[in-house]
């Protein structure tokens, strides 16, 4: 399973990427407004520097909601870096336009998806990943995993080649769920990566051998 980290803060992705795991990254405007950062211009340089950090893919996300203003925008992220993956919304204009790029040879990433129907129609469409939102499914009492299994069963069902990105993932046990059940990425904050590393089994073999090695050198 491909890790992702799901942030616009370069610190954050520079800490992931040291640790050696990272695959690539997803941002949106709403972390991209966390970290201050404001205005065309300085979004787009932004992305950049996301891609000069990781070696994998980078989902930089439309403003528009409209077709015609998808594929500009679409268009011009895409321009930006050979990483770049255009993320489009779960729409009837963001298929037409997650067609449109698949037609051209320009990944996406098409977000925002809350059912199976949806995400059939996203591979039809020639997705390069499709990502439902675990997380905020889980805040409604729906189960978000249960979506992940039934995306799997009709992705294997027919061959489609769309990546499952589980989004909106809020915590390590989140992580190891959606790779026992088959995700294809997953993409969430830091602290859920780190931790992964933790166990207080661990900590206790590590502080006793230390210790074992402490009394051996007196």
């Amino acid at each position: 399973m491909k890790f992702f980290i799901d942030t616009a803060n370069l610190d954050q992705i520079k800490e992931a990427q040291a640790l050696g795991v990272l695959d690539g990254v997803t941002t949106n405007p709403s972390l991209m407004a966390k970290e201050g950062i404001s205005g065309k211009n300085n979004v787009l340089k932004h992305y950049v520097d996301i891609c000069t950090i990781v070696t994998g893919d980078v989902s930089a996300e439309v403003i528009a909601t409209d077709y015609d203003g998808m594929i500009r925008e679409g268009e011009e992220l895409s321009e930006l870096h050979e990483q770049i993956v255009v993320k489009l919304p779960m729409t009837k204009e963001g298929i037409k336009a997650c067609k449109y790029f698949s037609d051209r040879g320009i990944k996406t990433n098409v977000t925002l998806v809350f059912s199976a129907g949806q995400a059939l129609l996203a591979a039809k469409a020639g997705a390069t990943y499709v990502s439902p939102f675990i997380g905020r499914l889980d805040d409604v009492s729906t189960d978000g995993l249960m979506l992940i299994e039934e995306i799997r069963e009709i992705y294997d069902n027919y061959g489609y080649d769309t990546q499952i990105l589980a989004a909106s993932v809020r915590h390590t046990m989140h992580i190891v769920n959606c790779a026992k059940i088959g995700a294809d990425v997953m993409t969430g904050p830091l602290s859920a990566i780190l931790g992964l590393l933790k166990h207080p089994l661990t900590d206790i073999g590590l502080a006793q051998f230390l210790a074992d090695h402490a009394k051996a050198n007196q």
